[in-house]
C-alpha cells in the first residue's frame, strides 16, 4: 500500500482504502465489515447528492452499508481509521491485498468554441484514416464500448440509436433507479459522439458509428472513487470490449493498478486520458503502463500545449502517453441536440475507443493486447511532434489493420 492511507488517518483519523479479494472468496464480505467506517462525510454527499435536481438518488438507507461491494472486480471500498486498517491486514482468508484509495479528479476540456459545421466529416476523424475502414465495410458494429463520463444525451439523434445500456451512479457510488440516458453536464454528449455518433444529414463525428454505447455517470461531483469503481463494475457486467475515460488523479499513484489489471483480466480494453496540465505532468490511471494513455494532437500535426507527458524511471512503458490523437477543436454532439467543438485529452481518448472498435469488429476474436500492439505499431510521428510529448506520434487506422490482421 502507498502512504496516502497512513498519511491520511494520521492527518484526519479516517482513510478510504480499496479491498481486492481473493477469487475464491469473492461474494460479499460481511466478516469485514467491523473494520469499517461509516463517516459524517458520506452523510455530508448523500444530501448534497440529494439536492441535485439532475440526479434520481436512491434512498440512503437509515443504517447504509459500511462497504461498497463490485462483484464484478471482486473488491470492496470504504473508509477505515487506524485499527479498522491494523485489523484488515488480519484477515488473509478473504483479501489477496489493500491498497488506497485516493481521489480522483475529472479531466475537463481545455476550452470550447463555436462549431464550424463545414467538414462533412470531422477533422480527427479523416486524420486517422478511418474513411478507409468504413470504406471496407467497418463500422465497429456490435462491439460494445464502455462510456464512463457525466451521462449521454439520450434524444440526440447522432447518439440515441448507438447506447445499448445505461446507468446512473449516486454521489455515494450506488446506483439510481434511472434508465433513460441523461447527461448531467456536457462532457459526456460530447465524448460518446466522438467514440459511436451515428451520421446524421452529411455530418460523421463518431469513428465507429456502428459501435453500441453501454453508458454510465460517474462524473461530476459526490465520491468520484466510488462511482468509478461503480462503472468499470458495471462495464464487466455489460461485456463490454472497451472502456473510455476522462477521470484520475494527478501525478503518479499506484493505488488503482489492482484495479486496472482485473480490468484487464476481464477481457476488457482500458482507454484513459493523460490529462491537460502541459509537460512533465500525468494523470493515473492515465499514466500506468497497462492502460493506453492518450494525448491530444491539433490540426497542424503537433501536440496541444495543454496536453500532458511525462517520463518515468520503470522498464516497461516509461513515456507517456502511448499516443496522441485528434483533440483540438474537436466538432461532436452537444447536450440538446446540436454541436460543439472542444479540446483537450478527454476528446483525444474517445478515438482511440473508436478506433479499437473498429479493429475488433474485424477481428472479434482478437485479444487485448494484439488490438493493442496494433495500434502502435501503426502510430507515426510528423515533425511537429517531439517524442517525449508524443511518444509513438499517431496511428493510422488502415496500418492498424494490416498489422492486426498481418502481425508478421
Amino acid at each position: 500500500m502507498s502512504s496516502y492511507a497512513a498519511q491520511q488517518i494520521r492527518a484526519t483519523g479516517t482513510a478510504n482504502v480499496i479491498v481486492v479479494l481473493k477469487p475464491e472468496r469473492n461474494v460479499y464480505p460481511t466478516t469485514l465489515e467491523k473494520n469499517f467506517r461509516w463517516t459524517r462525510h458520506h452523510e455530508e454527499i448523500a444530501s448534497a447528492g440529494a439536492g441535485d435536481a439532475g440526479l434520481e438518488s436512491a434512498p440512503i438507507e437509515p443504517e447504509p452499508p459500511k462497504i461498497r461491494y463490485y462483484p464484478h472486480l471482486g473488491i470492496a471500498y470504504g473508509t477505515v481509521d487506524e485499527s479498522g486498517l491494523e485489523s484488515l491486514h488480519d484477515e488473509p482468508d478473504h483479501i489477496h491485498q489493500i491498497v488506497s484509495a485516493p481521489p480522483v479528479q475529472p479531466i475537463h476540456p481545455t476550452g470550447s468554441t463555436a462549431p464550424i459545421p463545414t467538414d462533412e466529416i470531422t477533422w480527427g476523424i479523416q486524420a486517422l484514416n478511418v474513411p478507409a475502414l468504413w470504406a471496407q465495410g467497418l463500422s465497429g458494429k456490435g462491439v460494445r464500448i464502455a462510456h464512463l463520463d457525466s451521462g449521454i444525451d439520450g434524444n440526440h439523434p447522432a447518439l440515441g440509436e448507438a447506447i445499448t445500456g445505461f446507468a446512473e451512479f449516486n454521489p455515494l457510488g450506488h446506483p439510481t433507479r434511472r434508465k433513460k440516458p441523461i447527461d448531467t453536464a456536457l462532457h459526456g454528449t460530447h465524448t460518446a459522439g466522438i467514440i459511436a455518433g451515428r451520421k446524421v444529414r452529411n455530418r460523421s463525428i463518431g469513428v465507429a458509428p456502428g459501435a453500441l454505447l453501454t453508458g454510465a455517470i460517474v462524473m461530476e461531483g459526490g465520491d468520484l472513487v466510488a462511482r468509478l469503481l461503480a462503472g468499470l463494475d458495471w462495464a464487466i457486467a455489460q461485456s463490454a470490449a472497451i472502456v473510455s475515460v476522462s477521470l484520475g488523479i494527478p501525478g503518479y499513484s499506484d493505488d488503482f493498478a489492482a484495479v486496472i489489471q482485473i480490468v484487464r483480466e476481464k477481457g476488457i480494453l482500458p482507454v484513459f486520458a493523460v490529462g491537460n496540465e502541459g509537460p512533465d505532468t500525468s494523470r493515473s490511471p492515465g499514466n500506468y503502463a497497462d492502460v493506453i494513455s492518450v494525448g491530444a494532437a491539433n490540426k497542424d500535426g503537433g501536440v496541444a500545449p495543454e496536453s500532458s507527458s511525462q517520463r518515468f524511471d520503470r522498464a516497461a512503458d516509461p513515456l507517456v502517453p502511448d499516443l496522441v490523437m485528434p483533440g483540438v477543436d474537436i466538432l461532436s454532439a452537444n447536450v440538446g441536440g446540436n454541436y460543439r467543438m472542444d479540446s483537450g485529452t478527454s476528446m483525444a481518448a474517445p478515438h482511440v475507443a473508436g478506433l479499437a472498435a473498429l479493429l475488433w469488429e474485424a477481428k472479434p476474436g482478437a485479444t487485448i493486447d494484439e488490438i493493442e500492439a496494433a495500434i502502435y505499431k501503426a502510430c507515426t510521428r510528423s515533425p511537429a511532434m517531439p517524442e517525449d510529448r508524443a511518444n509513438r506520434g499517431m496511428p493510422d487506422a488502415v496500418k492498424a489493420l494490416t498489422c492486426l490482421l498481418k502481425p508478421n
